[in-house]
């Protein structure tokens, strides 16, 4: 049985342990979250994806008849192959680092930080007698676009009292961040012709379609920081493209019949994402498929989506954004340019801002780490929503 007293630290101790990057399951940190958090009596969802391999969670802590405030975080780290770590990603390690203490592993800023915060304040919240219930809920696949929290929202929204809002505990410093930018991932393969490297003639070479199409993509990229009018505060300002991975061809001596890359391209709000698309396709309507036709019928382009996330609009006033100015003291408010799953509350209706212990210059690379005093800060957040939870009152 679990110890009902676990700080953060050791909470998030017992959650670096476990190796959820995206490509693995979850379901080992599942239960021990479901073990956690039914000790205090509490009746956790699982949200199981398709095939049982990985699972969302929720519970509700307060009265169920009335709307609530989420706690949510993303369960799912990024991968750590290849990258020059110091000490065992897996492991949390406790460093003093200029007079700060700093604790190092795969997650502790992106985002086991928060959660582990979020599951030591349970019996608070417990003891609180909360006027307004108070959902703590964790999601799989964020890292590889947000894939796996559509379900728990959609199975919230069904089975409770509708939610007012959400606090999403990105690393975001404790800073209110009320807009992100979205993301659209894309696998385009091209089909060709395999032939010998010294009849050219004879075959259809995947390569050399793939790079016109990429330098096509390089065009647009370059349209959109030439006509940004720096008119939003996202860094950059503009929507952004990018090459992410490429394969093709199996020797110098052959003209290559494959050659497939994943693309994204970043959107601001305001940004019309089906005009890009749009530009893309005709593009290869126009000007790649006839080419590739001329040379052999069997040669092709085909794209699949990868991911499709929609920017978090700014909402300024909301009620997500009132409650964390009024938690956290902060009036003012920033943004990222990075992808996270508000939006995905968003489009649902629940108001939703990120706000999380922790910097994002720290996540997705070697040696990732969060210093304590980060923790401390998102405990003093986490005692004033308590305070607040209690009376009952309207968000201010």
């Amino acid at each position: 049985m679990l110890n009902e007293h676990l700080s953060a630290e050791e909470i998030l101790s017992d959650l670096i342990g476990f190796n959820t990057v995206s490509a693995h399951s979850n379901l080992a940190l599942i239960k021990y979250i479901e073990d956690y958090l039914s000790n205090f009596g509490l009746n956790p969802v699982r949200i199981s994806n398709v095939d049982g391999t990985k699972a969302n969670l929720y519970a509700t802590i307060g009265p169920s008849d009335k709307p609530g405030i989420i706690l949510s975080g993303h369960t799912d780290v990024v991968p750590v192959a290849n990258q020059p770590w110091k000490t065992n990603p897996f492991e949390l390690i406790r460093k003093p680092v200029n007079d700060k203490i700093r604790l190092y592993g795969r997650g502790t800023a992106d985002m086991k930080g928060f959660i582990s915060v979020v599951l030591s304040k349970v019996p608070n919240f417990i003891k609180a007698n909360l006027k307004t219930p108070i959902h703590i809920a964790f999601s799989y696949d964020e890292e590889v676009g947000c894939l796996g929290v559509g379900s728990m929202i959609e199975d919230m929204c069904e089975n409770l009292f509708k939610p007012q809002l959400v606090i999403i505990g990105e690393p975001t410093s404790m800073k209110i961040v009320n807009a992100h930018k979205g993301i659209q991932g894309f696998k385009t393969e091209v089909i060709g012709v395999a032939a010998h490297s010294s009849a050219p003639h004879l075959g259809v070479n995947a390569i050399k379609y793939a790079a016109e199409i990429i330098n096509f993509l390089s065009r647009l990229a370059k349209d959109k920081e030439s006509n940004n009018e720096n008119s939003n505060r996202f860094d950059p300002s503009w929507t952004t493209f990018n090459i992410g991975q490429i394969q093709g061809g199996e020797a110098l001596n052959i003209i290559p019949e494959y050659c497939s890359f994943n693309w994204e391209f970043r959107p601001v709000p305001e940004e019309d994402i089906d005009l890009i698309k749009s530009k893309f396709d005709s593009f290869i309507e126009e000007f790649i498929q006839p080419q590739l036709q001329k040379e052999s019928p069997k040669a092709r382009v085909i794209t699949k989506p990868l991911a499709s996330v929609l920017p978090l609009q700014e909402d300024q006033n909301s009620l997500a954004e009132r409650l964390a100015r009024h938690l956290t003291g902060h009036n003012s408010t920033t943004t990222a340019s990075y992808v996270a799953e508000a939006s995905q509350f968003q489009s649902k209706g629940i108001s939703a801002v990120l706000c999380g212990p922790g910097n994002i210059e720290q996540a997705h690379k070697a040696n990732e780490w969060i210093s304590s005093d980060e923790l401390k800060k998102c405990d003093a957040f986490l005692e004033r929503l308590i305070t607040w939870a209690k009376t009952g009152n309207p968000v201010p």
